[in-house]
């Protein structure tokens, strides 16, 4: 009887230390899957399985090397067989498609969740959700893409990552060359990366959405580069060069009210969406928008049209300001 009473005392005192790796592991199923609730589906799931095989771990790795093994091939479970969640410019050519794409599993965005982590971490963290990245990423087949995750965001040794993915060494580090070949292959140009929360990050922010709800051409137009991207899930396409982009963002903007709220999103400066119809006063929840900065213009608009992302940021269905 004592021994049992002891074990459970020592399991519980696992789960209490695992606890805080949760904010880490569901970025690290984010990035194997592309999405955020799916991330923490699977480490909900990830923590069930830590506490039902808490026998056979005793102690013989450490806490978050045995939460990353779990995880892991939880996710490679997960992704295999099932279609790649991908951003509309990973699916064709500039304005290819004719509508929305309603069977294709889209991309989502990130909320940044850093509580009590050091400045040079968030930094780190930040640089392996961004966008770009984790778009790429899926474009790698599922035990590559957790070999690179595993090998190049977390540093983890080759033997180790080998060990947790029950491959041979040689194969780890083929999976890695691979992997490495293919992200140079898909990955877009490397701009400079503009921390969100920098003074500049947020003054651009902060013209765009005022530019927008005001429907704004000549705020737009100077806002914008000249090669800026804007892409939507709601219409599966995506389009090249300012004057589009604007276009497009005119016909939006145009379409009703729209109240925009500055967030931080893949590490990046964003902004959850509220629409209503120009005689309703009721706005409610239309999306989160991603916007990729230089240091003096956006580069990339990336719309996610889902009014149910709204809550991963941790705002309600209905506009807050009414």
């Amino acid at each position: 009887m004592p021994s049992t009473v002891s074990g459970d005392l020592d399991r519980e005192e696992f789960l209490r230390a695992a606890e805080a790796y949760r904010g880490e592991l569901i970025a690290h199923c984010y990035r194997m899957v592309g999405s955020v609730h799916e991330a923490e589906d699977l480490v909900q799931d990830t923590y069930l399985r830590a506490w039902r095989g808490w026998e056979a771990f005793e102690g013989r790795a450490s806490t978050r090397n045995w939460l990353y093994r779990i995880a892991t091939n939880l996710c490679l479970t997960a992704v295999t067989n099932k279609q790649r969640r991908v951003l509309p410019s990973g699916l064709g050519p500039a304005a290819a498609g004719s509508g929305p794409r309603l069977e294709q599993l889209w991309l989502e965005p990130f909320p940044d969740r850093w509580p009590d982590t050091d400045p040079a971490e968030i930094v780190a963290g930040r640089s392996s959700l961004r966008l770009a990245l984790v778009a790429s990423l899926q474009h790698l087949p599922p035990r590559q893409r957790a070999v690179f995750i595993l090998r190049e965001v977390l540093a983890y040794p080759a033997a180790e990552v080998a060990d947790m993915l029950g491959m041979s060494l040689a194969a780890t580090k083929s999976a890695l060359q691979r992997a490495r070949a293919k992200l140079d292959e898909v990955s877009p140009r490397a701009d400079a990366v503009i921390e969100p929360d920098s003074p500049h990050a947020r003054a651009l922010l902060e013209r765009y959405i005022a530019a927008f709800e005001n429907a704004d051409v000549a705020g737009l137009t100077e806002l914008l580069r000249d090669d800026a991207i804007l892409e939507s899930t709601a219409t599966g396409r995506w389009l090249a060069g300012k004057t589009h982009c604007i276009e497009r963002l005119l016909i939006w903007a145009r379409s009703g009210e729209y109240r925009l709220y500055p967030v931080i999103a893949n590490g990046q400066p964003a902004m959850v969406a509220y629409r209503g119809e120009h005689a309703d006063p009721a706005l409610t929840a239309f999306g989160v928008v991603v916007l990729a900065v230089d240091d003096r213009h956006v580069t990339h608009v990336t719309a996610f049209i889902d009014p149910g992302m709204a809550r991963h940021f941790g705002f309600p269905e209905v506009d807050p300001g009414h």
